[in-house]
């Protein structure tokens, strides 16, 4: 029993130092990835199109005998053999038309439906923002619609399946205009809400030219809230004074560890009240069926009522839009992933563990307060 605790003690003391050798290792670590951060990072392609003709094709050869099989094939070719002689037979005529044609215009118009009948197939970008209170996926996002924007046309879409209960202004301010340079070049963007676009969620929804919302997605929360506790009381019962320097008077207005005057929380309140208002400008600007006096009461609604009070366009999941655009587009869903270094994967792994742990737990409170009844 003796050997037993002496072992055992043994074991705790190398489990001891092979852990504070670990911390030690990531805090060096990680000093020197703060130093030399690794941004580098590159962008990955789905064909959407291409993953539905795999479904299909691996249900029928689960539900067809090989005969039945080869009908569809059959049917297929020759449907496909049809609708590439009609195409030419359309862009021949339109050609012989405009070499007839002896009027100008005429041969200009002609020459137009032919460009027109030969112009590319649509194309829809299909990107994700999974945001959490720091609207972290934002780096991402910025990537992948700078890499779009390289390629897209006016008559193709971006399409982002949005989901975020919100957050910080500034981080979803930043959010909002990276979606407002998709607006700026011309092209169709489309948001898609499936669970939930409240607060600096719905700042960013609003920008789309068409926002489609599943019935009970959550949507909505124009408002704009901000709490922190405050330890004054606490630190006076324990005889701790707490000393705080500024210069200029508003520098710094409530604290959570210095007394709050009235004034300080006037302060406060007005500036809520200004962020409100230009939160307000912003719905305003972008959704002006809104009645702005109505909606903006920092309530949320479910899908069919946002559709009621003209918060979204369409009811509707990502799915079934997607899907019904596979039709007549070619849809590729684009993704940006960052590169990191072997330094950033063990330095950064503890710090980032507990920031994204912290993140993901106020991200949480954040949605819950969002959810009715």
């Amino acid at each position: 029993m003796e050997f037993l605790a002496e072992y055992g003690a043994f074991l705790l003391k190398t489990l001891t130092i092979v852990v504070s050798i670990i911390i030690l290792v990531a805090g060096i670590a990680a000093v020197g990835g703060k130093q030399k951060q690794n941004n580098d990072g590159q962008i990955t392609i789905n064909k959407v199109n291409d993953d539905l003709d795999e479904y299909k094709e691996t249900l029928e050869s689960s539900l067809f005998e090989k005969e039945e099989l080869k009908a569809l094939e059959k049917a297929r070719a020759k449907e496909d053999k049809e609708k590439s002689k009609a195409e030419k037979a359309k862009a021949k005529a339109l050609s012989k038309t405009n070499k007839k044609s002896g009027n100008k215009k005429d041969a200009n118009l002609a020459s137009a439906d032919e460009t027109a009948a030969e112009e590319p197939k649509k194309r829809v970008f299909v990107l994700d923002f999974d945001g959490d209170i720091k609207a972290s996926a934002a780096d991402l996002m910025r990537e992948e619609i700078t890499a779009v924007l390289t390629m897209a046309r006016k008559q193709d879409e971006i399409v982002v399946r949005l989901e975020s209960g919100g957050g910080m202004v500034h981080s979803y301010g930043l959010a909002s205009s990276q979606l407002q340079r998709i607006k700026d070049k011309g092209i169709p963007l489309t948001i898609c809400i499936d669970m939930v676009a409240a607060s600096g969620g719905y700042m960013m929804a609003c920008i789309a030219n068409k926002i489609v919302a599943a019935p009970f997605a959550i949507v909505g929360s124009i408002g704009v809230v901000a709490q922190l506790p405050n330890f004054h009381r606490l630190l006076k019962k324990n005889d701790v004074d707490f000393e705080m320097f500024t210069a200029g008077e508003y520098k710094r207005t409530v604290t959570m560890f210095g007394e709050n005057t009235d004034k300080a929380k006037d302060k406060f309140r007005e500036d809520l009240e200004e962020t409100h208002v230009l939160f307000k400008n912003h719905v305003s600007r972008f959704r002006p069926s809104v009645n702005i006096d109505e909606v903006a009461t920092g309530d949320t609604w479910y899908g069919q009522e946002a559709l009621n009070n003209n918060l979204i366009d369409q009811l509707g999941t990502s799915d079934d839009y997607l899907v019904s655009a596979c039709a007549e587009a070619d849809v590729f869903e684009v993704s940006y992933e960052f590169k990191k270094s072997l330094q950033e994967k063990l330095g950064l792994a503890v710090q980032m563990g507990i920031e994204k742990a912290a993140t993901r737990f106020l991200t949480v409170l954040n949605v819950q307060n969002h959810i009715k009844g």
